[in-house]
């Protein structure tokens, strides 16, 4: 009688949502490996219907989804997606999220208000995810929300990078939008070599969704190019009046950067007719053909993404990709 042969080679698939499937092309491309072939629809009442082509058994699984509008249906999607990994026995499932839903709700700023970050975290782990990758998390106590590994990506060095190298001989500040992103626009400064810092003290008002009141900048900035960078540009409110600060300081010029262009309007028209030379993304979300604009620059985010699920799938560190700068 022979004894069942057991095998250990480890498979690598690479799944994708339909929110931004262009991404995790590029994710997949990358590894050299496709995506796996799905039959993913919605039923006439907007219920979601997902069932994978191929056998996923014993595989360790990466699901790719951004979380953009309508942010609803593609968390949904997104979970669909990891129980059905699960229940087709996939021995390890990794949610691949570029952009964390509902991140900005990840404390109370008064009674009866919702967590919602955590209650994404609980949704996955409960779905049957055994491991989230994600990038620039707007806060980095959520990492501690989900029950089980996460590796939390910087799109710095692929940001820094590309302003040293073109604005690299030019004097430059890194000025933060609030006081409470100082701690990354330190980071920002090192890697340009130590160059000044200032931030934006603002007013916030906690009763109006995307209210700024007031802004005055705390820090040297007249004669500089201004890096202004935040994990997201999101109706553009904040980051447009932070540009407008620095102008009348006497700032020569100023940059946005950021890693999230969720661009929700009317973001587009403050961005174009801002006094920012030039809006410096990453395509964790897609920024469709209406939303494109001359001072727009995007930077792939899919070489961190893959070399992080190459990484996570090989038993290597993540953390070593950056430096022990994370």
């Amino acid at each position: 009688m022979t004894g069942m042969k057991r095998t250990t080679e480890k498979n690598l698939m690479v799944f994708s949502g339909r929110a931004y499937p262009d991404l995790a092309h590029e994710v997949a491309d990358l590894l050299e490996c496709g995506l796996v072939p799905q039959d993913a629809r919605a039923f006439a009442n907007g219920e979601l219907y997902v069932r994978y082509e191929e056998s996923v058994r014993g595989c360790d699984a990466f699901v790719i989804q951004s979380h953009t509008a309508p942010i609803n249906e593609w968390i949904m999607e997104h979970l669909i997606m990891v129980d059905a990994l699960k229940r087709a026995s996939a021995k390890r499932i990794t949610v691949v999220m570029p952009f964390y839903g509902y991140a900005r709700q990840d404390k109370k700023h008064r009674g009866r208000e919702p967590i919602s970050a955590r209650l994404i975290a609980d949704l996955f782990k409960t779905a049957g995810a055994d491991r989230l990758i994600t990038v620039d998390l707007h806060a980095d106590q959520i990492q501690g929300f989900f029950d089980g590994p996460v590796d939390h990506l910087m799109a710095l060095p692929i940001l820094t990078d590309y302003v040293k190298e073109k604005y690299g001989d030019q004097q430059l500040a890194v000025v933060s939008p609030d006081a409470g992103r100082i701690k990354v626009a330190e980071r920002w400064s090192a890697r340009l070599g130590g160059v000044p810092l200032a931030f934006i003290h603002k007013t916030r008002r906690i009763d109006v969704a995307n209210e700024v009141v007031a802004n005055r900048v705390v820090g040297e900035v007249k004669g500089k190019i201004c890096i202004l960078t935040d994990d997201m540009v999101d109706t553009g409110g904040t980051i447009v009046k932070a540009a407008e600060a620095c102008m009348a300081d006497g700032a020569a010029g100023v940059i946005i950067a950021a890693t999230h262009p969720i661009l929700s309007d009317p973001a587009v028209d403050r961005l174009k007719n801002s006094s920012a030379m030039e809006v410096v993304v990453t395509n964790t979300l897609p920024v469709p053909a209406d939303k494109q604009f001359d001072k727009l620059t995007t930077l792939s985010i899919a070489p961190l993404i893959a070399r992080a699920i190459r990484e996570v799938f090989e038993d290597g560190s993540v953390t070593s990709m950056f430096d022990g700068h994370a």
